[in-house]
């Protein structure tokens, strides 16, 4: 089977024609868009909490199916920042340590906290913080930062903006990041959080200065309070910082922040998750993150927040479901990696458990709008890219039955001298595939979960209730495009639960009303795979004909979609020309012949090249219903247009 082509950015891969079929889709297509309403880096949101400037994307797309896609919200390659979190400003948190009550008043400016002791708009910035904690601009607290026991709500007095960090510059900063009074590595790990905030000189210089060494020793230090400004700076550091992320994973900074992670501290381990989705954009640094993260991040954080162990349903405060989002996103980049790292991920224990019951209880209590959601369906989309072909043999096996062949097509006397499309062999089939899909249905377990029937029923019913958030209904349809690609038993088998148990088409058509491409891609893709597996190709021709035609450009001057989705559309019809005489005549109908005679005519470029074939071997196959031809010539058109290349 063919499969989507991708941005050449996302690297997409190859297709089919004649008629063209669909295939898996590819990683990395879904989260290229920026997210709208998003407020930006540096301004507090309405919940008090910081959000980055845009999300990272989960999977690219393969036509009849889709591949994983990368989380690129935020692209470094456009001058923006890497897939991950944005720079993080600092907590509060070491300061209303000190004196609990100040914690009701808006202290800081903090563009990454993002947690509940974020502070509120208007605030006094990180620094102000740090200058009182340390004694500074009249307070009379000490030097350690400790403030009298009878320390009022209302803001401290601080000094003037130009006198903040007067006394500090990034070399001093770097040398008290190793002193031995914990005060001053924090006061330092806050400086050099201040300077690498949105300076990309800063983020150089303190590289120049050995910062990064002496910043993971501190990831682990006893003082808390040094821990999370340790890694606050780090997170700023790395931000948008290629060179920043290989010098940290140079000095075993992976391995410190997985130890920080376990961690009983919410603050601490929002920064950890978050500097992780940061490295993660990176390509090259993809399959070592995922080779020495995914076993302890699962049993750490997505375990047990995503409801699977315990009572079984989701329980987050806001740090906690910060703390997971993060979690996700950094799935999601690792996801649009390398074969190894997929399957690595398909088989890390909990890992694909976690996501399946993060997404279905979602769906349960109305949150299928939230990001966490969008960034697990991403990760499922990827990981079911090449399913049938990166599966263990046995589990191969198993769905395809000891008398197929590589094909899909029966072998030996399974339906005596019955045709394959009489009534006795559909019968036959049909009761194959019940023994297969009972057998597969019970009791799924980690990968097992990716070509499990009851995943058809989740993604349908993202597709239904998902109403805003289009990279998640772009994942859904991607994902199930992934494992209905391809010529194998069970790719069509699911097609079939698809359209007759799940009724799956007519949200599908529903969604292709789009002007979005990226969700076009995915949704033919899906109607491609569908139609090549449909039991019953006249029923499926009255629904989507009409709505595929729609779609078509008939002129110079029709807004066209991707020539990708074009020959999707064409594929399509040609799957059902072929058995079924109601899509010609459905196609005369609906005026797609004018449309039809147009794309084959263009071929002004190579794109358009290909889809001027599609469409050329679709009128070849229309011009074999002899019952047409009166039709055909009332419209205007005689055997050579239809025959001609």
């Amino acid at each position: 089977a063919g499969r989507a082509r991708l941005p050449r950015a996302l690297r997409a891969q190859p297709g089919r024609v004649q008629p063209p079929p669909a295939g898996p889709a590819r990683p990395g297509d879904v989260q290229r868009a920026q997210l709208a309403a998003q407020p930006p880096v540096g301004r507090v949101s309405p919940r008090g909490c910081w959000v980055p400037r845009s999300l990272p994307p989960c999977s690219r797309l393969a036509g009849p199916g889709q591949p994983p896609s990368l989380a690129q919200g935020m692209q470094e390659k456009r001058g923006e920042s890497g897939h991950g979190s944005a720079p993080w400003w600092g907590t509060t948190a070491w300061l209303t340590s000190q004196c609990p009550a100040l914690a009701l008043a808006p202290l800081t400016d903090t563009s990454g906290a993002r947690g509940a002791r974020s502070a509120a708009p208007g605030a006094p910035c990180p620094e102000d913080v740090v200058g009182r904690a340390m004694g500074w601009g009249g307070h009379s607290g000490t030097q350690t930062g400790k403030t009298p026991v009878g320390c009022s709500a209302r803001v401290l007095p601080h000094p003037p903006v130009a006198s903040r960090f007067d006394d500090i510059d990034l070399p001093s900063a770097v040398k008290y990041l190793i002193a031995s009074d914990p005060n001053l590595q924090v006061l330092g790990a806050a400086y050099l959080q201040h300077k690498c905030y949105s300076d990309s000189n800063a983020k150089k210089q303190a590289r120049s200065l050995q910062a990064m060494p002496k910043l993971v020793k501190l990831f682990n230090s006893p003082n808390q309070e040094v821990q999370r400004h340790a890694t606050g700076a780090m997170r700023n550091l790395i931000y948008d910082n290629a060179e920043n992320k290989l010098a940290l994973v140079e000095e075993n900074g992976i391995y410190e922040l997985m130890r920080t992670l376990r961690e009983p501290d919410d603050e601490l381990r929002k920064n950890v998750t978050g500097i992780l989705w940061n490295l993660s954009s990176s390509d090259n640094l993809k399959d070592r993150l995922a080779r020495d993260t995914l076993e302890q991040l699962t049993d750490l954080v997505l375990v047990p927040l995503s409801g699977l162990g315990g009572l079984g349903v989701i329980q987050q405060n806001p740090s906690e479901a910060e703390i997971f989002y993060n979690s996700t996103g950094f799935l999601r980049n690792l996801s649009s990696a390398s074969q190894q790292t997929r399957q690595k991920m398909r088989e890390c224990h909990g890992l694909v458990d976690a996501m399946i019951h993060y997404v279905s209880s979602s769906l349960e209590v109305g949150k299928s709008e939230d990001k966490s959601v969008e960034n697990a369906v991403c990760v499922l989309r990827n990981l079911s890219y090449r399913l049938y072909d990166e599966m263990p043999p046995s589990s191969l096996q198993r769905l395809e039955g000891h008398r197929r062949n590589h094909s899909g097509t029966v072998t030996g006397e399974l339906v005596g001298c019955f045709s394959p499309q009489s009534k006795k062999a559909r019968e036959h089939y049909l009761n194959a595939d019940i023994v297969t899909f009972t057998e597969v249905s019970k009791d799924p377990k980690g990968m097992e979960w990716l070509w499990n029937p009851q995943i058809v029923g989740i993604y349908n019913r993202l597709l239904q209730r998902c109403e805003l958030n289009k990279h998640t209904t772009e994942a859904a349809s991607g994902a199930l495009q992934n494992i209905t690609a391809g010529d194998r038993r069970w790719a069509g088998v699911l097609s079939r639960l698809a359209l007759e148990q799940e009724r799956i088409l007519n949200p599908v058509l529903d969604r292709v009303r789009t002007a979005d491409h990226h969700q076009l891609r995915s949704l033919t893709g899906l109607i491609r795979n569908l139609s090549r597996h449909a039991r019953n190709k006249d029923e499926m021709s009255t629904k989507v004909v009409s709505h595929l035609i729609e779609k078509l450009p008939g002129s110079a001057g029709d807004k066209a979609p991707p020539v990708d989705v074009i020959v999707n559309i064409i594929a399509v019809l040609n799957n059902l020309v072929v058995e079924s005489p109601m899509a010609a005549r459905d196609i005369v109908y609906f005026d797609g012949l004018r449309k039809l005679f147009f794309i084959k005519k263009r071929r002004d470029s190579p794109d358009n090249e290909k889809s001027s074939r599609a469409a050329a071997s679709l009128l070849g196959n229309m011009w074999q219903y002899n019952k047409l031809h009166r039709d055909f010539k009332m419209k205007g058109y005689r055997r050579e247009d239809f025959l001609s290349l």
